[in-house]
């Protein structure tokens, strides 16, 4: 260290004489002295350090020290896990939470987080009762199931239907639908720690009922169906209809066990994609369990939900895994509040956040697209903001091969590249998450609620002062 190094560790003020700065002290009045206190002695430290690595040369003066401290506090007392806006178009992205819950849903959890709740105690007698009851009716009446059982993700309710069902036992499966569900979690991978064997029939491309047949033996303990949801082959193949391989599975006393992945309640095609088995048809096509999730196309919380005969469902209600599966009074609430809505099919997609997204046209994106158009030219008129068409998807390993055609806001500024204006809009107070295009920002209106617009506007207008 030299000479000017030590100099200016020397002219750097005390703890004691910063907290009594006016705007810190103001901060006191409200929150602990012990944390502003902190705040300070962090970024002391850290202009500590800057000037031993030779990256200060200058004394930092005391209200840089004091504004310094004020951005350290609050950024400590922001929260890891916070709100983004999804500018992405993407509707069920993995990585920001997947489905969004309404402001109604959100609203009774809370009322339910809050307080005490009925979660394991029957009203009517005056006892404990089950936490799964909650959604018997409900389900049974959507979906034409006799039982429900709820876990905490799909891949939970693969492992504890194959665990109770079929463990020691064989899996017969076909080779095309030994599928990666995402994270590198395979269905192979989840057989085998049920402690099911797989017994794999038929090739990539095709598989006969007759592969079937020739696989049943007396080692079988099930037939299981993957839904194929989040990739999609073309050309020479063929599989066989779920409701032939029930036909097969019961003759031999078998349960067919199908997993949907991402489980819908609702025809797709009112949206303008392509049709996919809904739970209610998976249970009349055979299907004695029906394994699908509640936070993809169904619109609601994190679950895994297992749907069909009682005599199966009983037995799974029994196996001690259960407990370490089992969701808490949250999921519970938001699934029943989320399960409600689909009594009448028009409130579901009014209400249901994923379904308003799906429904959403091209002219009410564009819409959306212009008033962000407008708000940004008045607060940053030296910001090029075009709008544009563009393709948003579906996400969550849902019709990864369609697209909907939606509209988006094109960003760029002079002397300021795509990648550096993409890393001010993802550090904003909201972080706002967007694409790259063409070497411009891309905002896609489609996953942005109408009431974030305002918001949105702000966030990058502050983004880019």
């Amino acid at each position: 260290m030299n000479a000017e190094q030590r100099q200016l560790l020397t002219s750097l003020p005390k703890v004691d004489l910063l907290l009594k700065r006016p705007a810190l002290q103001q901060w006191e009045k409200e929150f602990s002295r012990y944390l502003i206190k902190q705040s300070v002695q962090d970024v002391l430290e850290q202009v500590r350090r800057d000037i031993v690595s030779g990256q200060c040369h200058i004394p930092p003066d005391t209200a840089y020290l004091e504004a310094a401290v004020i951005d350290h506090f609050k950024s400590s007392r922001r929260f890891h896990l916070r709100q983004v806006i999804n500018a992405t178009g993407t509707i069920l992205h993995t990585n920001l939470g997947r489905a969004v819950l309404s402001a109604p849903i959100g609203s009774h959890i809370a009322d339910i987080a809050g307080h005490y709740s009925n979660l394991e105690y029957d009203l009517a007698q005056g006892m404990r009762g089950s936490r799964y009851n909650h959604l018997q009716s409900l389900v049974g009446q959507l979906t034409g199931a006799e039982d429900v059982l709820i876990v905490n993700n799909n891949a939970a309710a693969v492992l504890l239907t194959l665990t109770t069902l079929c463990k020691g036992r064989e899996v017969v499966i076909s080779r095309g639908e030994l599928v990666e569900i995402g994270g590198h979690f395979r269905i192979p991978d989840v057989i085998e720690l049920s402690g099911s064997v797989i017994r794999e029939v038929g090739t990539t491309n095709k598989t006969h009922l007759e592969d079937y047949r020739r696989a049943v033996c007396e080692q079988t303990g099930a037939i299981m169906k993957v839904h194929t949801s989040n990739y999609r082959m073309i050309g020479f193949i063929e599989s066989v209809r779920a409701d032939d391989i029930a036909s097969l599975a019961h003759g031999y006393g078998l349960p067919l066990i199908n997993d949907l992945g991402s489980g819908l309640l609702v025809d797709m095609c009112r949206f303008g994609l392509p049709y996919e088995p809904t739970v209610r048809e998976a249970l009349q096509q055979g299907g004695d369990i029906v394994l699908f999730s509640g936070d993809k196309l169904l619109g609601g919380p994190q679950a895994g939900i297992i749907a069909g005969k009682k005599q199966y469902i009983e037995q799974m209600k029994k196996n001690p895994l259960l407990r370490a599966l089992r969701v808490d009074k949250m999921i519970m609430a938001a699934l029943e509040a989320t399960l409600k809505l689909y009594l009448d099919e028009n409130m579901a997609v009014k209400n249901i956040p994923v379904l308003q997204m799906l429904a959403q046209t091209s002219c009410e994106c564009m819409a959306k697209a212009k008033a962000l158009q407008q708000l940004l030219q008045e607060g940053c008129p030296d910001l090029q903001a075009a709008v544009e068409t563009c393709q948003d998807m579906v996400g969550g390993g849902a019709y990864p091969e369609y697209t909907l055609p939606g509209y988006a806001l094109v960003l760029s500024r002079e002397n300021i590249t795509a990648d550096a204006l993409e890393r001010k809009l993802r550090r904003a107070e909201v972080p706002v998450i967007s694409r790259i295009q063409k070497d411009k920002v891309c905002l896609s209106v489609r996953t942005v609620a109408e009431q974030e617009i305002p918001l949105l506007s702000r966030m990058i207008v502050q983004a880019l002062l």
